[in-house]
């Protein structure tokens, strides 16, 4: 730069400088206000204070000093509700812990409507939550875990739609009973199986019994079959040939006896 100013008149040699730091100092400027937007993510933009824009992922520039960009993450986040304390319309204490996933669909709105929208996400399913364990009983609330939690989405959805926020599901983890209910339900549980198990031999015995209906009723049409059931029923009692067993038998035996040896020796 001296040697161009030694070869020029001073003023030219001014006008070089000052056009020298003019484009140094754009290009700084320039350089300084660049942005660059993830994929996963939008640049809302706010100009003297006043929101003019999103910009969509890629190389973007801002007017420093007079905008700013602040970018927001549309990727789904997982939030956990800690463990409530919530007394069912049985007042019945449990402790109930979930876990609620959402995203953010417009990025303008969870920046300029909500301060901190995840904390007002799980702040707001927090009651909500409290609020619908509080309205069932008990057992409803052991057997229908699914059917809970969609209630609590569509409360939570409904109220952060303003918000730009779509909650995507909220998941039930763990629902702790206290002890002693955990023993009255164990005793339940115990006597409702051996109510099962009685039911179950009741209709085996049930079914046994018409079974041997219908074989007395054929052995009944069959001459000489309730006699040689009779018989076998007596070698049954005692197979020991050492043992003698004596039994009263009916005339009707006898006389089946007899009926079938005279069918025998006439075969």
């Amino acid at each position: 730069m001296a040697v161009v100013c030694q070869n020029l008149r001073y003023k030219n040699c001014m006008e070089i400088v000052f056009i020298f730091w003019l484009i140094l100092i754009i290009g700084f400027f320039i350089l300084i206000g660049l942005r660059i937007v993830d994929q996963y993510e939008r640049g809302v933009v706010l100009t003297l204070g006043k929101y003019t824009g999103t910009r969509s992922p890629g190389l973007t520039w801002i007017f420093v000093g007079i905008q700013r960009m602040m970018k927001v993450d549309l990727r789904i986040t997982t939030t956990d509700i800690p463990q409530q304390e919530v007394i069912t319309k049985d007042n019945v204490p449990v402790g109930i812990n979930a876990v609620v996933y959402f995203q953010v669909q417009n990025a303008e709105n969870a920046l300029l409507n909500i301060k901190d929208y995840t904390t007002a996400v799980s702040q707001y399913a927090q009651a909500a939550l409290r609020d619908v364990i509080g309205a069932i009983e008990l057992d409803p609330l052991l057997s229908e875990r699914e059917k809970i939690a969609e209630e609590v989405q569509k409360i939570v959805s409904a109220a952060t739609q303003s918000w730009g926020i779509l909650v995507t599901d909220i998941k039930i983890q763990d629902i702790e009973l206290p002890a002693d209910m955990k023993r009255v339900m164990a005793k339940q549980a115990e006597s409702e199986r051996e109510r099962r198990a009685i039911i179950i031999r009741a209709e085996g015995e049930f079914q046994a019994s018409e079974r041997l209906a219908q074989a007395a009723k054929v052995l009944g049409a069959t001459p000489g079959g309730l006699s040689m059931r009779t018989l076998q029923t007596i070698e049954k009692i005692n197979p020991d040939p050492s043992k003698t067993v004596i039994f009263a038998l009916p005339v009707e035996v006898f006389e089946g006896i007899k009926a079938i040896s005279q069918t025998v020796k006439s075969k």
